[in-house]
């Protein structure tokens, strides 16, 4: 008696996505994608496959179509996930991933700011995200400090330690990125303490780019001017080559007349 392969069943149930972030949550996109943060945190970390570095994702405990039980991070850090769920998903749901995200950030507007330091807290801890900061491009105009940040304990949030500088500029370090978070002059900096450096903005990468263009053609100069010095002293050793050489047909023709 032969076996007949069985074949698989398709699976034809339907992936509830979530719906895109309202209006009243895009409030901080120019903020943190102009800056290009999560391309800048996508190259630090690397491990596309496996890594979700992104803006207004929606994340929930439950899949759903409405945006009851759901937020959107202005900035959002998990590792060891899947990102191909999260894209087919249009969302980050935790039950499907395996675990909450690592990192949420929100940075303050006039119509976000005192949810993301009441109502968005609450929820990130209930979702056990692992760290949960606020930022404020103001200095704390709208939010109560320029820069806050929570880490998960016991199942509830405690404040991460913020420091001030001598600058006036503020920092804390993010266990979960192991980067700090520091707030300059309105900006926000991530410092990685292994290399020492700040990761950089798309401003750092056209600055470099600029400075890169500025040498390049300063070296392009100085390599015309070699060539034009080069050029001239052939021609110089070209002309007394030909003065030696009139000279000596001169002499040759007055010793045999």
């Amino acid at each position: 008696m032969t076996s007949r392969p069985i074949a698989p069943t398709p699976n034809t149930e339907k992936i509830v996505q979530f719906p895109d972030p309202p209006p009243e949550e895009m409030t901080a996109f120019y903020d943190v994608n102009f800056p290009a943060y999560p391309a800048s945190l996508s190259l630090h970390f690397g491990n596309r496959e496996t890594t979700i570095i992104t803006s207004e994702l929606a994340t929930g405990l439950r899949p759903t179509e409405s945006y009851q039980g759901i937020l959107f991070p202005d900035l959002l850090v998990a590792f060891h996930v899947d990102p191909q769920a999260g894209v087919a998903r249009k969302g980050y749901l935790i039950p499907e991933q395996g675990k909450p995200p690592d990192f949420v950030m929100e940075v303050a507007s006039e119509t976000t700011a005192r949810r993301d330091e009441t109502v968005k807290r609450d929820a990130y801890a209930s979702m056990r995200v692992g760290e949960y900061w606020r930022f404020d491009t103001t200095g704390g105009q709208q939010y109560q400090t320029a820069l806050a940040g929570d880490r998960l304990a016991g199942g509830v949030y405690e404040p991460i330690s913020i420091y001030r500088t001598d600058e006036g500029h503020y920092w804390g370090h993010s266990e979960a990125l192991n980067l700090a978070l520091c707030w300059e002059d309105g900006n926000l900096r991530f410092w990685d303490p292994v290399s020492g450096t700040y990761l950089p903005t798309f401003e750092d990468e056209r600055a470099n780019r600029l400075t890169a263009d500025a040498r390049a053609e300063v070296e392009a100069n100085a390599r015309r001017a070699a060539e034009t010095r080069a050029e001239a002293e052939t021609n110089v050793r070209r002309a007394a080559e030909a003065q030696v050489r009139r000279l000596e047909e001169e002499l040759r023709r007055r010793q045999d007349p």
